[in-house]
């Protein structure tokens, strides 16, 4: 059964709807189509996203005040008490809803591809227990018919990479309140090796050490003394610079090709005064244009948790478990 073609603009968007009124997005296709990639989109579009609930529980979920963000539910054949029926039942029943404006996405895709999908990942298809692939996909395909025939927003993903289903998905479904992309900005130090997780990463081990200080060794990359000490190496402003200007400049590549989160590293011999100071000057730089930013120092968090725990083991008594 064919899917009439979705409108280009098929609801209004969240921010022009009434505020008691929560926007709702059913998620469901056939199995390999791209369902939980659609899940986490949506998720980081600023949805509340809850996948396989049975549908027992989903009354309960939708009884309630207005939700505060918009809501997006994952459905497929593997949800406890699955029917086209119950599916179709729970539309009608939204639509109905005043706390409610309902839509269904439905992610589509051809019969071969699900088939190179499901044999290049070896996965068993839920409705071919022991048979082919295709007799699944063929069978859910027929499960799912109605529904399709129902969906506001029908995408088929044969030709689609998942950067492609994030850019059409936000076309759709972007509320528009969200930050999409935040920005860690971490010290480490090179002596216990490279953190994992770090996207972006610099060696201040070039600049001068205020180790060699023995008014500013006690002291990091936080104080004001060992940052101006830093700061006087004639090294230091052509590198912040150029170091600030290419962040500024692949922050927008990395959110327009769909990531949420960029850690940027900048690691010295010990990660007390070097990476410490270029953290808290980078963090600064970035906030100060408009993107959302966090920082962290791995280095002192270690030596601030290994004191902690010397001061419990000090005030505990020879004997005494903890």
């Amino acid at each position: 059964m064919a899917a009439p073609d979705p409108d280009p603009d098929p609801t209004p968007r969240a921010e022009d709807a009434d505020e008691d009124v929560t926007r709702l997005v059913l998620v469901t296709g056939p199995s390999g189509a791209g369902r939980s990639t659609a899940i986490h989109v949506l998720e980081d579009l600023g949805y509340e996203a809850i996948d396989n609930l049975p549908f027992s529980l989903i009354p309960r979920l939708l009884d309630g005040p207005p939700r505060p963000t918009p809501l997006a539910l994952g459905l497929d054949v593997r949800n406890r008490d699955f029917s086209a029926t119950a599916v179709i039942e729970l539309i009608d029943r939204l639509t109905r809803h005043p706390g409610y404006a309902p839509e269904v996405l439905y992610l589509d895709c051809d019969s071969s591809t699900l088939v190179r999908r499901f044999n290049e990942t070896r996965r068993r298809h839920p409705m071919a227990e022991a048979g082919a692939p295709m007799d699944g996909i063929e069978a859910e395909k027929d499960l799912l018919a109605a529904i399709r025939a129902r969906a506001d927003v029908l995408v088929n993903t044969s030709d689609m990479s998942p950067h492609d289903l994030k850019t059409e998905l936000a076309r759709f479904f972007d509320t528009g309140e969200t930050q999409r992309l935040t920005v860690s900005v971490q010290s480490f130090s090179y002596k216990r090796g490279v953190p994992r997780g770090i996207d972006i990463m610099f060696d201040c081990r070039f600049l001068d050490n205020p180790h060699w200080q023995p008014d500013l060794r006690a002291k990091d990359g936080r104080n004001d003394a060992v940052q101006a000490h830093i700061r006087a190496d004639s090294r230091f402003d052509e590198f912040f610079t150029r170091v600030r200007d290419l962040i500024l400049f692949v922050l927008p590549a990395h959110l327009a090709e769909g990531k949420t989160h960029v850690a940027i590293g900048f690691g010295c011999t010990g990660g007390q005064h070097r990476s410490v100071t270029l953290t808290e000057l980078m963090a600064a730089a970035l906030a100060e244009q408009g993107w959302q930013v966090s920082k962290r120092h791995r280095e002192l968090e270690r030596r601030a948790a290994d004191a902690a725990h010397h001061a419990i083991s000090a005030s505990t008594p020879q004997g005494t478990q903890i």
